[in-house]
């Protein structure tokens, strides 16, 4: 029975694999169209690392609900859960802004053949987000709350891209996805969110009250109502309003 979190921590980790191979196997696919010119694109199989990477996190949540439920929390789970993150929320995703920064590149002429010097940011995540579960490890404050934005939010923050990238009709996002300039200030904006020392919100309290939920309340609501107005645009949105309000209501609290 105390085995049973740690084999929902693996099968997390398994799932962070997947996501890796099926972005390593989309790789980048030049196409010709209707009027011959030459087009680089990432192929819409990417969005298989985006699910994976969604399963792994509905995975991550069940190892610590059931390891409290079961009672079978340890220190091998604890250790066995932040490896298998850096895994999923960290490589992968940091995977995810390599290839969307190949793509930025391929935009421009001779694009193609971009040192690796100017895509090697993207790997800046995996290494904030292994920072940070190293300092979560070791920190007794943060039983209700967390210090810095947790790796598995920062994982489908950008795990969400690919979705929007491939389901927008809006041209104006699709070219903005296509701008390493972006890409770069999300490996900025992603990786101070993780080592910085910000209150933010964690479903942990030691009593239930509307106070305490009505920030996830109101992050849930706005999400279910983005997702119906820009589609998977609502995950990003979704975030961004748990940093605004995690700020907001711990100044409260």
């Amino acid at each position: 029975m105390k085995q049973i979190p740690n084999l929902f921590t693996l099968l997390n980790l398994f799932f962070g694999c997947l996501a890796i191979v099926a972005i390593m196997q989309s790789g980048l696919a030049i196409t010709v169209d209707a009027g011959g010119q030459q087009l680089v694109e990432i192929p819409e199989s990417i969005f298989m690392a985006s699910v994976f990477i969604g399963i792994a996190a509905v995975v991550d949540f069940f190892d610590g609900f059931v390891a409290r439920l079961l009672k079978a929390s340890s220190e091998m789970g604890k250790q066995l859960d932040s490896l298998a993150d850096v895994v999923s929320f960290g490589v992968a995703p940091g995977m995810i802004v390599y290839q969307f920064l190949r793509l930025s590149f391929a935009q421009q002429e001779n694009g193609l053949e971009v040192s690796t010097l100017w895509l090697m940011p993207a790997f800046i995540i995996p290494c904030a987000g292994a920072y940070r579960l190293a300092r979560f490890n070791i920190d007794t404050e943060q039983s209700f709350g967390f210090k810095g934005v947790p790796i598995p939010a920062a994982g489908l923050f950008i795990a969400a891209f690919p979705l929007v990238y491939w389901h927008s009709n809006n041209a104006t996002i699709v070219e903005l996805l296509r701008n390493q300039w972006f890409w770069y200030g999300i490996v900025v904006f992603i990786s101070f969110l993780m080592v910085s020392t910000l209150p933010m919100l964690a479903l942990k309290f030691k009593e239930v009250t509307v106070k305490k939920m009505l920030p996830f309340i109101l992050i849930a609501l706005l999400s279910i109502v983005s997702a119906f107005l820009v589609g998977w645009l609502a995950v990003p949105i979704g975030f961004v309003a748990y940093v605004i309000l995690s700020l907001i209501f711990k100044q409260t609290n």
